[in-house]
């Protein structure tokens, strides 16, 4: 009896489709760039950030994106710091807000043939989340925006209905997705041997290596050399045009979506399978 990249036996039956979990990745695989200096420089012209704190934040952005997971405490305290523009907001104003400017500035960042895939998943039957390094509130707003089941993501203390400055649990990035992964799919009953998981960067192989389905997404230089050994699919949407709006396909549109990503989620499985 063989087994695949989780360590499970290949030989059982799929399970229901809603036991089909897909994760993605949002900064580079959902979206281009981070979602968060997204939503910085929707502030930045609300006058809430100012020049400095926006390149700081840039700054802080580019060296939290380069940290491994070996490094999370030095990661929280960068992610405080560049989380800092919240502190003593209300939950309430920080949504909001971030409303707002998911549909200024995100809504055309995102990658068509990424979200594509998630609606054939969603269109299957599958529960699709993102799994982000981004504040919760940013990923539940992209989720619930692209019609998605949900997020899991990085969690800020929040005291009286106001952000402390501080988070309230390690980021999630690297090995914490695929713990926070394995918590969501026994909490849903997910099949994780069955399940897909979408990212452009090498430092999510933790996630990838939790689902027998993984597919590299935009994949950074180390993440295609890894894909490409371990023989798992690779997608680059960089050079598609990116569209403003991309909605819940509906009707024929999601008939379709099932006829042509049918084809991806079989062959993906069966090469789990093999």
């Amino acid at each position: 009896m063989g087994s695949n990249s989780v360590g499970m036996p290949i030989n059982e039956a799929i399970p229901e489709p809603q036991k089909i979990g897909a994760f993605f990745d949002i900064d580079n695989t959902i979206m281009r760039g981070a979602s968060i200096y997204h939503l910085a420089r929707g502030l930045f012209a609300r006058k809430i950030l100012s020049a400095t704190d926006l390149a700081n934040f840039a700054i802080a952005q580019g060296k939290f994106l380069t940290y491994g997971s070996e490094n999370l405490s030095d990661m929280a305290r960068i992610t405080e710091n560049a989380l800092s523009f919240v502190t003593g907001r209300t939950v309430e104003e920080v949504i909001g807000l971030s409303e707002e400017i998911y549909d200024e500035i995100m809504a055309d960042k995102v990658w068509p043939g990424t979200v594509q895939l998630a609606h054939t998943h969603r269109a299957a039957g599958h529960q699709v989340w993102l799994v982000s390094a981004a504040p919760i509130e940013l990923a539940n707003i992209i989720a619930t925006r692209l019609g998605l089941s949900g997020a899991i993501a990085t969690v800020s203390e929040v005291e009286n209905g106001v952000y402390t400055g501080r988070l309230k649990n390690p980021p999630m990035h690297g090995e914490q997705k695929a713990i926070a992964v394995a918590k969501l799919a026994s909490e849903h009953g997910l099949d994780l041997v069955h399940s897909f998981a979408y990212s452009d960067s090498s430092n999510d192989i933790p996630l990838l290596e939790s689902v027998g389905n993984p597919t590299a997404i935009n994949p950074d230089s180390s993440l295609r050399s890894h894909a490409i050994e371990n023989g798992w699919p690779v997608h680059d949407f960089r050079r598609q045009r990116l569209v403003k709006r991309y909605g819940v396909p509906a009707g024929a549109t999601a008939i379709a979506l099932v006829g042509a990503g049918a084809g991806i989620a079989i062959a993906a499985t069966r090469r789990s399978r093999a």
